[in-house]
C-alpha cells in the first residue's frame, strides 16, 4: 500500500535562535540584520533522506519551492516521484497562511480548501518543518476542515513545546514512513514577546493525532522543585574559578545560579560570565563565539519533561560554541526523575554522536548522577 505524505516546510523556522531572539514570530526582518541564516531547509532535507531511505512505497506531495520541494530534491527524491500540491503566494515571503493553504491541499486536494474527489487529495500525513506556531497553523487548518489526518513535526524551531514533534529530523523521518497507530497530543504555544522577556505563557491551542513511536518528545514542563543547594554550590564554584569563561544557559536552574552569583540574568536567554564580570548578556552565537577564552564551561540544565540539553531553546548554543568548552549539566533530582533519559539536537549529527553516551548531572551541593544521553 502507497503512504502518501504531505510535506511542507517554514523556511524562517529557527531563524532567530542563534541570534538571541527566541523565536522569529515577527522577528524575520531583525533575526536578518543580526545576520540569521535559515535552518529549516536543512533540517527538511534531514528529515527527508531519511524518510526515503526506509525503502516503504511512498508518494510524497509537496508544496512548491522552498517550502517543500526544494528539500524534497536535495535528499535525493526525482521530481517524477513528486506531486506539487501548490506555490507560495510569495517565494521570498512566506508566510502562516503559506503553510495553512499546504494543509488545506493536502488534505482537500486545493489551495482553497475546497473539498476535492482528485487523485491529490487525502494525504495519509502532514509532515511539517518548524516550531510551535508551525505546529498550530497545521493543526488550526486540520481542524477547521475538521479532518483527522495525522501530522508529525520536523524540529527546526528555536521554542518547541508542543508534543507533536518527533526529537529529531532523522527520527520524524523514520517515523513517518513505519507508523501505524496513532494517539492525540498537544500542540501548545507561548507568547514570544513575553518570552523574549523571560516570562513563559504556555497555551494549549489544539489537541492533534499524531503518529505513536518511542521517538516523540513529551510537551515541555515549566518547573522543577527547588534548586537552591545546587545553584549555592555552583555558584560558588564558578565564582572560584578565575580566568574561565562561562557560558550560562536559559532557564529557571540555571537562572537560579545567575542570582547567585549576583546578577539579573536573563532568564531565557545566554549570558556569559567571567571572573566576577557579564561579558554579554542575553548573547546571541557570535557574542558568545567572540568572548571565549581559552577555557571555557557551558552550564546547562535539560528541559522538563522533554530532556534536551541542547537544540530546544538554547540554540545560541551552537555546534561551534560547544566544541570550545566544556559542559556541566546541572538539574534537581526531581526533574531528572521525571525526564529519564537526555536528548541532543544541534543540527550537527558528528557532534550530537559525540555527546551522547553517560553524562554526569550536578544535582546537589555535592550529588551527582549518571544520566544517559540517547
Amino acid at each position: 500500500m502507497t503512504r502518501r505524505v504531505g510535506v511542507v516546510v517554514n523556511p524562517i523556522a529557527g531563524m532567530g535562535g542563534r541570534v538571541g531572539l527566541k523565536g522569529t514570530d515577527n522577528k524575520v526582518e531583525e533575526a536578518r540584520r543580526r545576520g540569521a541564516e535559515p535552518r529549516a531547509s536543512d533540517r527538511a532535507t534531514e528529515a527527508l533522506e531519511h524518510l526515503r531511505r526506509q525503502g516503504v512505497d511512498l508518494e510524497l506531495v509537496v508544496w512548491g519551492g522552498r517550502m517543500g520541494e526544494e528539500p524534497a530534491l536535495d535528499a535525493g527524491f526525482d521530481p517524477s516521484e513528486l506531486t506539487v500540491a501548490g506555490q507560495p503566494a510569495d517565494p521570498e515571503e512566506t508566510g502562516a497562511e503559506d503553510t495553512r493553504a499546504a494543509t488545506r491541499a493536502f488534505v482537500t486536494g486545493g489551495a482553497s480548501g475546497d473539498a476535492s474527489d482528485g487523485d491529490d487529495a487525502g494525504v495519509d500525513l502532514v509532515l511539517f518543518v518548524g516550531g510551535d506556531g508551525t505546529a498550530v497553523d497545521v493543526a488550526e487548518t486540520l481542524d477547521e476542515l475538521d479532518s483527522d489526518t495525522p501530522m508529525l513535526g520536523v524540529p527546526a524551531g528555536v521554542k518547541v513545546y508542543s508534543s507533536v514533534f518527533a526529537v529529531t529530523p532523522r527520527a520524524a523521518g523514520r517515523l513517518a514512513a513505519t507508523f501505524d497507530r496513532v494517539e492525540t497530543r498537544e500542540v501548545n504555544d507561548i507568547d514570544e514577546d513575553a518570552y523574549r522577556g523571560g516570562d513563559v505563557r504556555t497555551d494549549l491551542k489544539a489537541l492533534a493525532n499524531v503518529p505513536v513511536g518511542e521517538e516523540l518528545q513529551s510537551s515541555k514542563q515549566i518547573g522543577g522543585g527547588s534548586v537552591e543547594a545546587l545553584a549555592q554550590a555552583v555558584a560558588a564554584e564558578i565564582r572560584d574559578d578565575e580566568g574561565t569563561t562561562y557560558v550560562l544557559g536559559p532557564g529557571s536552574t540555571v537562572d537560579a545560579i545567575k542570582t547567585e552569583l549576583g546578577f539579573d540574568g536573563s532568564p531565557l536567554g545566554v549570558d556569559v560570565w567571567r571572573d566576577g564580570e557579564v561579558l554579554v548578556r542575553d548573547a546571541g552565537e557570535s557574542d558568545i563565539l567572540e568572548n571565549l577564552g581559552e577555557e571555557n564551561v557551558i552550564v546547562v540544565s535539560p528541559i522538563g519533561g522533554q530532556g534536551f540539553v541542547f537544540g530546544r531553546g538554547n540554540p545560541q548554543i551552537s555546534p561551534p560554541v560547544i566544541r570550545q568548552c566544556e559542559v556541566t549539566v546541572v538539574a534537581s533530582s526531581r526533574k531528572l526523575d521525571e525526564t529519564g533519559v537526555l536528548r541532543v539536537d544541534t543540527g550537527d549529527t558528528d557532534l550530537d554522536e559525540e555527546l551522547r553516551g553517560w553524562q554526569r548531572v550536578r544535582v546537589g551541593k555535592f550529588e551527582r548522577r549518571l544520566m544517559e544521553v540517547v
